[in-house]
């Protein structure tokens, strides 16, 4: 107990010398040595009389010359004519305006009222008119309010003129004519001479506020016109100079005089901070003598103990906090310390020693103490260590680790947190200082507020996410879930419409495989059945012994047409699948393209012939090699022409080109096709799919796709274009 006593006078003493130290910094050079003729208070109302004495005594505007003065522009005019709109409005408003008047003094019977309401309302027009029909009348109506608004303007300057008993005796440097009030010879508390090696007075017409333009301009009436600044400061006299004394007589400082109370204030305020200031010299000498300060006072108290205890991020808060609170106690002090001296009230002492009290001493004692443990606990390297692995920082890092899982709801739930933090610890200082609660209500009004406004819009948004989620989980797809802003609200509701949309794509494509595994079923077993049921007619046919031999040669002959017809279709189909089920090996080898390709054409030159078309061929004149499986390659080439001159309009040409594009090779073909093939062309590459539905032509419908599985397994492309009936198909393969 003796050992916390001693700690808090020491602080008490440390305090004093603290508020002497800044208080001389910030009031000495005001007290020190001075007078009352130098006080701020006494500078102040000198200002006030200088600025206002040449505007109301010595240099005032002569009004009658002013209004001379006031101009009328032709936009004055103008505004002024047409403030409530055109004469055609003006006249229907004053007629709505008296009408019910006049109609009801006619009910009444009153037809003095009534009369008297007719001639206000004629006058009334009759003013209206004549103002869109005489400028000079509606300048005159001008003229007359700024004369009204320029007396108001002057008489505002009269009434804010000094209240300072002031004696003066001022002579015009250039006119001669001398302004005087009192006696100039009386004993003086404050006395200022003016002449050429001390410098004139300047007497302005205008306060230093108007003369630098700090106004509005002066309105008059309910209008748009104004007499400007421009126009105010032509109004004003040129500044003259004036030589003599100002002075301000001893006796307004004595009892009974106008300066009385505020000449006690301040002597009372000077001798305080002096009574202060020495008692704080005593309070130095004291910390230096008797009171030296003893580290046992911390360490061997009941509270050190249990101060260990407190994690070490805990303290620091605590030491920074108390840190603050201090500065912030000894800044606001020093300052109001000469205030407490000047106008000394009971409770103003009263309230001041408990803030004494707790903000300074007790604020400077814990500091102290928390000081002293830090250095005396962690002179040990290995203690600092385990305290800090023990901190609650340490932990809510780690906290912060899995809430930041998600990062952007990590940093959105932190600084929730903080400001739900910082909004509590603002309320509590709001009562202690009318400061501190301003800027606590501009925090709340500016920050909480709209914080509390995202965060409930923001739990509205997750409720509307749940109902979309839920009809989603119900089957319906059609509905986007609405995405708003960049919030991880906005990511979860794109990614559940990513994963709606995926769902709504597989339905579809599910739709389209039974869609086209039932054309397959159907295209396969019509491929299938023309020809053998062609087979077993013409079988039939052959088993009659009456035919002819060249009848009998006929049929053998469709027979095996037929028969190759059915083979082809079977081994295409194998093909096909034996390529998708990714059974089919390639064997890759050097080969030149421009070669294979012009055999090709070779190949079907009498089919090309037969068929009326104008092949066109386009091929690089040097070689074109590519690492391919060459009979594979050799089918894709075949199946595109074939399938060019089989679905070719006669007549027309096909643009075969064969050229290198960067490290790949492009093959295209195109071709005005014979049919009109409709949009879906990616249906094309299906198994069984023609152009022609009918399917009347040879052909096992697989070209297309067999092309495009030995593309895709020599890790090319193969697009297919169609505009109108221009059809391109473009095949890329790498060639390295």
């Amino acid at each position: 107990m003796k050992n916390k006593s001693l700690l808090f006078v020491w602080a008490a003493l440390v305090t004093i010398v603290l508020l002497t130290a800044f208080s001389i910094n910030r009031q000495g050079h005001n007290i020190i040595g001075k007078d009352f003729s130098d006080s701020d208070d006494l500078k102040w109302r000198l200002e006030e009389f200088y600025d206002y004495i040449g505007p109301t005594v010595l240099n005032p505007i002569d009004r009658e010359e002013a209004k001379k003065k006031i101009t009328v522009s032709p936009r004055e005019i103008e505004d002024h004519r047409t403030y409530y709109g055109s004469l055609a409005d003006q006249l229907a408003s004053i007629q709505e305006q008296y009408a019910q008047r006049i109609f009801d003094a006619r009910e009444d019977k009153d037809e003095v009222v009534r009369e008297a309401l007719i001639a206000e309302r004629d006058a009334k027009i009759e003013d209206i008119k004549k103002n869109f029909s005489d400028d000079a009348h509606v300048e005159a109506k001008i003229r007359k309010e700024k004369e009204r608004a320029l007396d108001q303007f002057l008489n505002e300057i009269n009434r804010n003129s000094f209240s300072l008993p002031v004696i003066y005796n001022l002579t015009d440097i250039e006119t001669g004519e001398t302004f005087s009030v009192g006696d100039e010879f009386t004993s003086a508390v404050y006395k200022r001479k003016f002449d050429a090696s001390n410098g004139y007075f300047k007497a302005s017409s205008l306060p230093k506020s108007y003369a630098n333009g700090d106004w509005s301009s002066i309105s008059y009436k309910d209008s748009e016109a104004r007499i400007s600044n421009e126009d105010i400061m032509n109004m004003a006299n040129p500044v003259k100079s004036f030589e003599g004394e100002i002075l301000i007589p001893r006796k307004s400082v004595e009892k009974g005089g106008a300066l009385y109370y505020q000449y006690k204030d301040f002597k009372k305020g000077k001798y305080g901070m002096y009574a202060f200031w020495l008692l704080g010299v005593l309070s130095l000498i004291a910390l230096f003598t008797v009171m030296k300060f003893k580290k046992e006072w911390v360490t061997e108290t009941d509270f050190a103990i249990r101060y260990a205890n407190i994690k070490i991020d805990a303290k620091a808060m605590f030491m920074l906090l108390s840190a603050l609170v201090l500065v912030g106690y000894i800044d606001s002090e020093s300052f109001n310390l000469l205030n407490h001296f000047m106008y000394q009230r009971l409770d103003r002492w009263v309230v001041s020693l408990i803030v004494f009290v707790l903000f300074g001493v007790f604020m400077t004692a814990f500091l102290v103490f928390q000081i002293v443990n830090s250095i005396e606990r962690y002179k040990k390297k290995e203690t600092f260590e385990a305290d800090f692995k023990d901190s609650y920082t340490l932990r809510f890092i780690k906290a912060v680790q899995e809430v930041f899982l998600k990062q952007t709801i990590g940093v959105q739930t932190f600084f929730l947190l903080i400001g739900f933090f910082l909004a509590g610890n603002g309320f509590v200082a709001a009562f202690i200082d009318d400061a501190l609660f301003i800027i606590y209500a501009f925090c709340v009004a500016f920050l909480g507020l709209p914080a509390l406004f995202i965060y409930f819009r923001r739990m509205a948004y997750l409720n509307r996410i749940f109902v979309a989620t839920e009809r989603i989980a119900a089957g319906q797809l059609n509905e986007d879930i609405k995405v708003v802003g960049r919030s991880p609200l906005a990511d979860h509701a794109r990614n559940l419409n990513n994963l709606r949309e995926g769902v709504r794509i597989s339905m579809t494509e599910q739709a389209k495989s039974e869609r086209l595994k039932t054309e397959l079923i159907t295209n396969v077993s019509h491929d299938l059945r023309t020809p053998l049921t062609s087979i077993i007619t013409y079988t039939d046919l052959l088993k009659d012994e009456n035919i002819t031999p060249e009848e009998r040669a006929k049929y053998v002959d469709i027979l095996d047409k037929k028969s190759q017809r059915l083979k082809t279709l079977i081994e295409d189909l194998f093909e096909v699948s034996k390529m998708t089920s990714g059974n089919l090996e390639l064997h890759k080898q050097r080969v030149d393209l421009t070669q294979l390709l012009q055999q090709a054409l070779a190949e079907h030159a009498n089919r090309i012939a037969e068929s009326g078309l104008d092949f066109r061929t386009t091929l690089p004149e040097e070689s074109l090699i590519a690492h391919v499986d060459g009979q594979r390659w050799w089918r894709v080439l075949d199946n595109l022409i074939v399938n060019a001159v089989k679905y070719s309009l006669p007549g027309t040409r096909v643009y075969v080109t064969l050229r290198k594009m960067g490290d790949s090779a492009e093959f295209v073909v195109k071709n005005i096709t014979k049919y009109e093939l409709g949009e879906n062309i990616d249906e094309l590459f299906e198994r069984f799919k023609r152009a022609d539905a009918s399917r009347h032509t040879d052909g096992s419908g697989l070209g297309l796709a067999i092309a495009q599985s030995i593309v895709d397994m020599h890790q090319g492309t193969m697009k297919i274009e169609l505009d109108g009936d221009l059809f391109k198909v473009t095949v890329t393969v790498p060639t390295k």
